[in-house]
């Protein structure tokens, strides 16, 4: 089984590319940072010559919702165009949890990439994730200056999520939406505070704030929190802060 994997650098994409390989699938990762302009439509063709599975998890390199929306309308429809030229069975993308619901440009630009997959040809499946512990951290780390946080919770709760992304590219097309979630319903600022705590930050406490915005957007208490039916993940923040 071939599986390309399209912006296979990142924390979950390189995880992804390593349990599929666990289950004995031939992976083909593609990236800038690896040589392959996803942009590129001969390099795609090549790439996706004689593949079953294409797992699509680039990401936009701006927040702003124009440069999002730009960057996932060409390079998702490039790589659904390719991977229907070569008679590609499966399409896997990786949108979030709530991009359908939240007014917020980034999670707006995550949506247009959605449709781009549901409108496409091609089988495919759709897993929609809560904020992961490490883009948590990376916003914690970015609100902190000389030892002092800035307001940076916006009102919300965040949970790890498990990432069934091998499994569901390597399973039955879906032809629909899977929401993927982690064991504990936790606000943001009491991650934030964890985060903080085990880098062992001198800084002020952590106050959630409901007017703080979430990639430009407010968002309500469950704004960001999937349905019933949402796959749960095993790991705690306490495990992840132990293990990272």
């Amino acid at each position: 089984m071939k599986v390309v994997v399209a912006g296979a650098t990142g924390r979950i994409d390189s995880r992804a590319v390593t349990r599929l390989r666990d289950r004995g699938a031939q992976v083909v990762p593609l990236s800038r940072a690896l040589g392959v302009n996803v942009g590129d439509a001969h390099a795609l063709r090549r790439a996706l010559r004689g593949a079953q599975i294409l797992v699509e998890v680039t990401d936009a390199p701006s927040r702003q919702q124009d440069v999002s929306t730009a960057f996932f309308g060409d390079t998702t429809r490039s790589l659904l165009m390719a991977a229907g030229e070569a008679g590609v069975e499966h399409c896997v993308a990786l949108p979030a949890v709530g991009a359908d619901r939240v007014a917020s440009g980034r999670l707006r630009a995550k949506a247009a990439q959605e449709d781009f997959v549901h409108r496409s040809a091609l089988r495919y499946s759709l897993v929609r994730a809560t904020p992961s512990f490490a883009s948590v951290e990376s916003a914690v780390c970015a609100g902190v200056h000389g030892g002092a946080c800035s307001p940076a919770a916006a009102a919300g709760r965040g949970r790890r999520r498990r990432r069934p992304l091998a499994h569901v590219a390597v399973a039955v097309p879906l032809f629909g939406v899977l929401e993927a979630t982690g064991p504990q319903d936790r606000p943001f600022e009491d991650l934030d505070a964890d985060v903080l705590a085990a880098a062992q930050a001198r800084v002020t406490p952590v106050i959630g704030d409901a007017q703080t915005p979430f990639f430009s957007a407010l968002i309500g208490e469950r704004s960001l929190q999937p349905g019933p039916d949402a796959h749960l993940g095993r790991h705690t923040s306490a495990q992840w802060l132990k293990g990272r």
